[in-house]
């Protein structure tokens, strides 16, 4: 009884694992494509996808900042003279080239 229950915990464990989406993370990206502050991956949980948020002023980059996101939906505004870029995506790492 204890190995078949081991065995079909491990297979659960293996497909959970296969099938979660992994985001890039990253809190500060500056101009020069470098990540300043909090590098690394994310597991996206339940209702969440891979989101990147780039910063323009003067239609140049800013910064942008990479996060796996609950709700995310692709979104363009401006604010005090600075273009916010929300893009959303629910293919693993694909934040990074967003």
């Amino acid at each position: 009884m204890d190995k078949h229950f081991l065995m079909v915990f491990f297979l659960f464990c293996f497909i959970v694992a296969v099938t979660s989406l992994k985001c890039m993370t990253c809190h500060l990206r500056t101009r020069t494509d470098r990540c300043r502050r909090g590098f690394g991956y994310c597991v996206a949980q339940k209702f969440e996808s891979c989101m990147t948020l780039k910063i323009f002023q003067d239609n140049v980059l800013q910064l942008s900042y990479m996060v796996c996101q609950k709700f995310c939906r692709d979104l363009t505004f401006d604010l005090n003279n600075r273009t916010y870029v929300h893009k959303c995506c629910k293919h693993n790492f694909c934040n990074l080239k967003v």
